[in-house]
């Protein structure tokens, strides 16, 4: 029927397009209208988002700032531009852990890093996933933070914190200064930099009332601290359940309280009784025996027993070319005896610093002033130093300062002081109103109760 070559040509190309047509791509023929009717032209917008690897035009490490259940979207802070983005969220978008395995998007939490693809044109969120290279450190309780350095101790390990470093507290934003070195923290980070800092246990604050006969005292809150009961004080405790040792010229008594994350708890003390003070003697064994010793601050003879009233006392013990030691001792018997025992210094550097922190004789000094808000009571680790505008002593290193005013929210901010020779001064944002005088109390049985 072909006859010759051209015949030949003629088959083969005939052929060779059935073999075409039959041979199309599955994906060319979905592009099209499955119905059989025309496709839409080209300036024709269905409103249909397809679901699948193809169905985005960017991708982006990101951290995951907020999510609005109401209208189904997600916002992400990009890490590089440190830029926030809002993308919609609907039945096609893929949600996975850093494995890949699919999870839901109730699993994915505010701060955690990941990797998202969307369809820019649209804002339309296509993926998201837990991001492989992110590493994550749970339930830190032994960390330091250095502010200045702008870095993060944890363990042996150093840490960069950046300017997109998220800091969270049950799942809203905070400021770097909240932190407070008894919170419990959870770190995420990718490389050397952290940049989720995250609050699983926060702090309270501790008030005593009716605390007139135990002022001079001391105070001990379960395992986390002991301090020496001053007038007006307010304590910043880790969130939890204490019992609450109070003691003074052997008085006192135990009690329990409840913290809770930034609440200020007041625990009524004023049904404890102080008796007839008790004193026991206390024989102290010191080497060397050029040892100088204090008690509660005062310097006592140790070559004989030394009278002390039945509780809590702060001992330090301190020599030349020695490392000084400091601890508190308890009395509660006739008759003790401590022995104590100093190690020589590494280097004259040492005992230099140490005799010089030793006392301070200097009446002149530079101060730390708070400025702002005005009109609050201001606490510098607990003491009370005034309202604000006001002013205390600058003694380098990290200190806590407690602003409070009745019927607002109780704010503590972790500052560095510097050792420069000069007055340093701080302004912080004003406190929220709450419209409470105190949200919770304990009553003299040491109840917890709110109101």
């Amino acid at each position: 029927m072909f006859p010759g070559k051209r015949g030949q040509v003629f088959f083969l190309i005939v052929a060779l397009s059935v073999w075409l047509t039959a041979c199309t791509s599955p994906f060319q023929l979905i592009s099209g209208n499955e119905s059989g009717q025309d496709s839409p032209s080209k300036d024709t917008d269905t409103g249909f988002v397809a679901a699948g690897p193809d169905s985005y035009d960017s991708a982006d490490t990101a951290i995951l700032v907020g999510r609005d259940r109401d209208k189904n979207t997600a916002t992400f802070l990009n890490l590089e531009l440190g830029k926030r983005y809002t993308l919609s969220i609907d039945g096609t978008t893929g949600f996975y852990d850093k494995y890949g395995e699919s999870i839901s998007f109730d699993q994915v939490e505010t701060g955690d890093i990941v990797e998202v693809t969307f369809l820019k044109s649209k804002k339309h969120l296509t993926t998201l996933q837990l991001s492989p290279a992110a590493w994550s450190y749970e339930d830190v309780e032994r960390y330091e933070i250095h502010p200045v350095r702008g870095e993060i101790s944890i363990g042996s390990d150093i840490y960069k914190l950046t300017d997109n470093t998220q800091y969270l507290s049950e799942g809203r934003s905070m400021d770097s200064m909240d932190l407070n070195a008894s919170d419990v923290l959870s770190f995420q980070g990718i490389g050397s930099q952290i940049l989720t800092v995250r609050v699983e246990k926060g702090h309270g604050y501790l008030r005593l009332a009716n605390d007139e006969n135990f002022v001079g005292g001391w105070i001990e809150i379960g395992q986390t601290q002991i301090r020496r009961i001053t007038e007006d004080m307010l304590l910043l405790v880790p969130e939890g359940n204490y019992q609450v040792n109070i003691s003074n010229k052997g008085g006192g008594g135990i009690k329990s309280v409840t913290i809770h994350r930034n609440q200020e708890t007041t625990l009524d003390i004023g049904d404890l009784e102080i008796p007839e003070p008790q004193y026991g003697m206390v024989l102290f064994s010191l080497n060397p025996s050029s040892t100088e010793l204090y008690i509660d601050g005062e310097k006592v003879d140790p070559s004989g027993p030394v009278d002390l009233i039945y509780g809590i006392h702060q001992m330090i013990a301190r020599a030349e070319g020695y490392q000084s030691v400091t601890q508190y001792i308890r009395v509660s018997q006739e008759s003790a005896g401590i022995n104590v025992v100093l190690e020589q210094n590494e280097s004259e550097e040492e005992e230099a610093e140490s005799t010089s922190s030793a006392g301070d004789t200097l009446t002149d000094y530079y101060k730390v002033y708070v400025d702002a808000p005005e009109g609050v009571e201001v606490y510098v680790d607990g003491n009370y130093v005034g309202i604000s505008p006001c002013s205390f002593k600058k003694n380098p290193g990290v200190r806590v300062i407690t602003l409070r005013k009745n019927y607002f929210e109780t704010r503590s901010y972790t500052v560095q002081v510097d050792d420069e020779e000069k007055d340093l001064s701080f302004s912080f944002a004003d406190l929220v109103y709450s419209g409470t005088s105190t949200v919770s109390g304990n009553s003299a049985s040491g109840n917890s109760s709110s109101r």
